[in-house]
């Protein structure tokens, strides 16, 4: 995991039970409202519904839209772990089937981090937010301004509209970036990657094998059974 102000690998060899356990384990989200205002000042606990957290309407969704589980990823671009998982994490996805993941862009290394986050959240506006995150999360070296543009542009973005889109749709851009913060703090996420899966939160990196876990933790939760 990348804090904001260090980095720290997991544990090699923990169980699953372990990582869900280490800010407590099966946070509910349809319960989240004492956690909320807890974490959050008085009134901003709507932020942590279910419906903004696994499904803001904002945020484009990627695997299978249809799921049956969300996996919900608060990361940021030059977050070296982010980038090492990245790949894995969509295996697991792609191996399941039923699993929908949503993206949350996380800015908190730096104004660099910012800036990419803004141009993915803007390449959206071209129908290519997954064709941004790509190119971004997919890179070995840290990104710079110059690199991110053409990372951009090699990934077939039309950079002046992304530039128009970018000033045109502000706002609303930084208020998903102010959304996303709030709720990984009201979830006590301490860096990057984090994961909400289902109705668990996982504060860090998980191997393959703990993500299936996991996932199937969390739908028989889903199904009463856990």
């Amino acid at each position: 995991m990348t804090r904001s102000n260090d980095a720290a690998g997991t544990s090699p060899g923990r169980t699953r039970r372990q990582a869900l356990g280490l800010v407590g384990f099966g946070a509910a989200l349809l319960g989240a409202s004492a956690m909320s205002r807890s974490a959050l000042a008085q009134g901003d606990d709507a932020i942590l519904t279910e419906a903004l957290v696994l499904r803001d309407p904002e945020i484009p969704a990627a695997g299978n839209v249809d799921g049956d589980i969300s996996i919900v990823e608060w990361f940021d671009y030059n977050c070296p772990y982010c980038r090492k998982i990245d790949p894995e994490l969509r295996q697991v996805i792609q191996d399941d089937g039923k699993v929908r993941l949503v993206l949350k862009d996380w800015p908190i290394l730096g104004p660099v981090s910012k800036v990419a986050a803004r141009m993915a959240l803007a390449a959206k506006y071209q129908d290519k937010f997954m064709a941004a995150h790509e190119a971004m999360i997919g890179v070995s070296s840290k990104l710079t301004e110059p690199r991110i543009n053409e990372l951009l542009a090699g990934a077939g973005i039309d950079m002046d509209r992304l530039k128009r889109d970018l000033e045109t749709n502000a706002k609303a851009i930084d208020g998903i970036l102010a959304r996303n913060n709030d709720q990984a703090l009201a979830f006590g996420f301490k860096g990057t990657p984090s994961f909400i899966v289902g109705k668990f939160r996982v504060p860090g990196v998980l191997t393959m094998a703990e993500f299936e876990l996991v996932i199937a933790d969390a739908r028989k939760a889903k199904a009463g059974k856990g």
